[in-house]
């Protein structure tokens, strides 16, 4: 009887356990990056929801983005962090109607001084909510919104920058005289028409990479103020 012979490894198959490896290395350099990064300590240690609280943190001391009593909207919110920052700024009055309104197509676990709303921005029902939530004309507008990766950097960016000129867009409807406007941008030099566009709309734009972003990264963040209706 002729001994058995091993079946041959079809290539999808080889494929499959490639991309397995592949994944798997990419998750384990992920977590090493994690376990080292200080930011994600101290996001740990203070009980920020993710380490870009840190981002934030750094745009307002070098801005001053927020004052106490303002409204604020936090577009794409989840998980969180930069509503936390948000409240912690503004003070709202904990017990009575927040000033602080977070808002995403996903689920957000409560955030203690804000309300959290699960919704999509551009759903036409979307500006009617957040005017019942936030009776009064907002002052500061939040966007730290990001396309989920598709592994092409040109492309990528592409998606972030229409997130942020549509986040501009909505802004612009909603937001108080003197209002702001922050958002994250991708750098690859499409994006100097959305910082013209806010010229032409705000008294200031401010275009900075905060020390939390990560150098690697492509991303940096407009700081719009003085909205002009």
């Amino acid at each position: 009887m002729a001994p058995n012979k091993k079946a041959p490894i079809s290539k999808s198959r080889g494929k499959e356990n490639s991309s397995r490896k592949k994944l798997k290395h990419s998750s384990a350099r992920w977590m090493k990056r994690q376990q080292k990064d200080p930011y994600v300590k101290a996001a740990n240690q203070h009980g920020y929801r993710s380490r870009a609280a840190y981002k934030l943190i750094e745009l307002n001391k070098r801005f001053r983005i927020f004052q106490p009593g303002q409204t604020v909207l936090d577009l794409g919110a989840a998980p969180g962090s930069w509503t936390q920052v948000a409240v912690e700024h503004v003070q709202p009055k904990l017990g009575g109607t927040s000033s602080v309104l977070a808002i995403d197509i996903n689920p957000i676990t409560p955030i203690r001084g804000a309300m959290a709303m699960e919704i999509d921005f551009l759903s036409p029902e979307a500006a009617s909510a957040i005017s019942k939530a936030l009776p009064r004309q907002i002052d500061v507008v939040l966007s730290d919104m990001a396309a989920p990766s598709t592994g092409h950097r040109q492309t990528d960016a592409l998606r972030v920058n229409v997130l942020c000129e549509t986040a501009l867009e909505f802004a612009m409807g909603i937001l108080a005289p003197g209002g702001t406007f922050v958002a994250k941008v991708l750098k690859i030099g499409a994006e100097q028409h959305l910082v013209e566009q806010m010229k032409m709309n705000f008294k200031s734009v401010r275009h900075a990479k905060p020390p939390a972003s990560r150098k690697e990264s492509s991303e940096s963040y407009v700081v719009a103020l003085g909205y002009r209706l």
